[in-house]
């Protein structure tokens, strides 16, 4: 009888704080506010949102942190791709199939972290 190996958990606790300081810095350097930053967390809450920018919360929920790994996997794509202008590329109007000429921050907020897993493919598949 083959022995099962266990799979391999993600250490929410450990991940957490890292995790939302990166976060905020990077919604500093988009000039997110609130309501962005929440509709990318998938947060509903602004006290949670408040509590979360304190570190008053001892591990985010793992839909969180898979919304913050596609976040900043296009900050850093975007920094590689168009160092100059990386930050200000969010908000920008897109033409490409995914943007339909809006701003990648629309598709981004709209809530649903595949949109964020499409904004993530898109800016991967410009980088080659």
């Amino acid at each position: 009888m083959a022995a099962s190996i266990p799979l391999v958990s993600v250490d929410r606790k450990g991940l957490t704080g890292p995790a939302l300081r990166t976060f905020f810095r990077i919604a500093e350097a988009w000039k997110l506010n609130e309501m962005e930053q929440m509709r990318l967390l998938g947060v509903d809450s602004r006290s949670t949102l408040q509590n979360w920018k304190r570190g008053a919360v001892s591990a985010i929920p793992k839909d969180a942190l898979e919304r913050i790994s596609y976040v900043l996997g296009i900050y850093k794509g975007l920094q590689i791709l168009v160092p100059q202008t990386a930050d200000d590329w969010v908000r920008k109007p897109n033409m490409a199939k995914p943007f339909g000429g809006q701003a990648a921050i629309e598709r981004m907020t709209s809530g649903n972290v595949a949109d964020l897993y499409v904004v993530r493919q898109y800016v991967d598949g410009q980088r080659g």
